[in-house]
């Protein structure tokens, strides 16, 4: 029988596969906004972004292997079912704002601003997705310590990707009000 640490590791390793999977479809589509002029703010904040996202699986490792987290069924299987439901809805942005999204704060003149799938309902439903992720993904194993560092320093990062994102939405015209 497979343990619990082992199944969570599988999973960790899926959550990474799926990392790749969107830098890939980010490396293309930054291809295609920098071909139409697209503009990039923000580049300083990126490598905090990548190195907190990468800390967050190592921790949800580290901490369920070294401190021997229980898998708890009445809190592991719900926050799956968050993990999963988080996924879906970071690909239905991903396809909602086809070639315009990316990793990168990236704008292209005279694109329009998306509106419909889950932007009709939410300002930043990428970033729904990354919240309850980052809370959910630990917690499948109880990693509790590693939930609340990458919860408070992805708030923080936040706070600065998203008036990056404003920013540039207002250099070409299409503002929003800031957060």
């Amino acid at each position: 029988m497979v343990s619990s640490q082992t199944a969570y590791t599988v999973l960790i390793a899926l959550i990474g596969i799926e990392r790749l999977a969107e830098l890939v479809v980010s490396q293309r589509n930054l291809r295609w906004s920098r071909g139409r002029g697209g503009i990039e703010t923000g580049a300083g904040h990126y490598p905090a972004m990548v190195a907190l996202h990468s800390g967050l699986l190592a921790g949800c490792l580290l901490e369920v292997w070294w401190a021997d987290r229980p898998f708890l069924p009445a809190l592991g299987w719900p926050m799956l079912a968050v993990v999963v439901a988080a996924q879906g809805l970071r690909w239905w942005c991903i396809a909602t704002l086809g070639p315009q999204w990316n990793t990168r704060v990236v704008v292209v003149p005279g694109a329009g601003r998306i509106s419909a799938g889950p932007y009709r309902y939410l300002r930043h439903p990428n970033y729904v997705a990354v919240v309850a992720e980052g809370i959910a993904l630990p917690l499948v194993h109880t990693a509790w310590l590693t939930a609340v560092i990458f919860s408070v320093l992805n708030a923080a990062l936040l706070r600065v990707r998203i008036r990056s994102e404003a920013g540039a939405l207002a250099m070409l015209g299409r503002a929003e009000p800031a957060p």
